[in-house]
């Protein structure tokens, strides 16, 4: 089974030499051949009260569990564009979603969502602004050369990658504004309309590092509870160089928050504790334990997204922080939820978010 995956998805090979062109790389909306398209800018490490802020569009709903929101759908699901945009304060208004027909305009270096989310540019400078009278920004992107591939699959069928970019700008939030000035990392997928995808659990963490480095951790499941991916990411700007760990790399949620039920009726628990690790025959160790904020906001394709506090040892040098990024969906049979659920439950849910979809 190992086999073929690394067959069809050639992303581990494309690790191996992440220096890339990004002259080379597909950016381009929804076509006759690509029908879901997928963008999104996350940036850690901000300063309280936001510690992270998030920008993620899903054009055309995919048909996997844990990518489709079908209570966005007002006409078709390719006609369907999602948008979410978050902080960690607390948050009504972040979830949007547009018709691709009649809301949205996208040609080449735009992507217009209404008059609230505008992507402009081309590689490596970009431009997102958001108008909202709740969170607004206006953030110009450079992105490197640092590149890690999610998904590369055969016969061009999809793709997924990230960059890791440098974000300067201002965030409105309310009436208070703040200076960003950081690393981020720029995201892109596109995909074709595939009839179904058996992919249930995602989990998905950014943390910024000292010395210009990044770290992204990622696991995906499938309806089995079957680990399809678990990859630790280690970006490293000062030396210019991408590692990616995919052996061994283990994702354990010690405490979740009580079972709360999405727009869409699927039960899911949040993680409260959790805790990375992987240690290779060479020596080389990566450790992180994240103790989640309880901001948890729906929106991010069928789950949630939030931000967590960490410890991170990386070998023998060690690193405490408080703006970690975090996505977590989790359309897995409860059976498979509740393992051990006794030991994880907790009261209740500190600082709780209500769910709210708007247009």
């Amino acid at each position: 089974m190992r086999f073929l995956q690394d067959f069809l998805d050639r992303s581990k090979q494309l690790n191996q030499t992440p220096a890339v062109s990004q002259h080379n790389l597909a950016y381009h909306g929804p076509n006759q051949k690509y029908k879901i398209i997928h963008q999104g800018l996350m940036i850690p490490g901000l300063p309280t009260p936001l510690y992270y802020l998030n920008f993620l569009s899903i054009i055309g709903q995919p048909n996997a569990p844990m990518l489709a929101n079908p209570s966005a759908i007002e006409t078709t699901a390719l006609d369907t564009a999602t948008v979410i945009c978050s902080a960690s304060p607390h948050m009504v208004g972040q979830l949007h979603h547009y018709s691709v027909k009649q809301d949205c305009h996208f040609r080449s270096g735009l992507f217009q969502f209404l008059d609230r989310e505008q992507l402009s540019g081309s590689f490596p400078n970009f431009r997102l602004q958001r108008s909202d009278s709740e969170l607004s920004f206006d953030l110009n992107i450079q992105t490197t050369q640092l590149i890690s591939h999610f998904t590369q699959m055969r016969f061009s069928l999809a793709d997924h990658w990230s960059l890791l970019c440098h974000c300067q700008g201002t965030v409105n939030y309310k009436a208070q504004q703040y200076t960003i000035d950081g690393l981020g990392s720029f995201e892109y997928a596109r995909s074709f309309n595939f009839p179904y995808l058996p992919l249930v659990f995602l989990t998905y963490q950014i943390i910024n590092l000292s010395e210009n480095r990044q770290l992204l951790l990622a696991q995906i499941r499938d309806g089995f509870n079957s680990i399809v991916q678990s990859r630790i990411y280690l970006r490293d700007l000062k030396n210019m160089r991408t590692q990616m760990f995919d052996r061994k790399v283990y994702f354990k949620v010690h405490r979740v928050y009580p079972r709360v039920t999405t727009p869409n009726g699927q039960s899911m628990y949040l993680p409260r504790e959790f805790e990375w690790c992987y240690e290779n025959a060479d020596g080389t160790c990566i450790w992180v334990q994240g103790q989640s904020r309880g901001d948890f906001k729906f929106g991010l394709a069928a789950g949630y997204v939030g931000s967590f506090s960490y410890q991170v040892k990386i070998n023998e040098q060690t690193e405490n922080g408080e703006g970690g990024y975090c996505e977590y969906i989790d359309c897995r049979p409860l059976r498979f939820q509740e393992q051990n659920k006794t030991e994880k439950r907790l009261s209740h849910l500190s600082n709780s978010v209500p769910l709210m979809l708007k247009k």
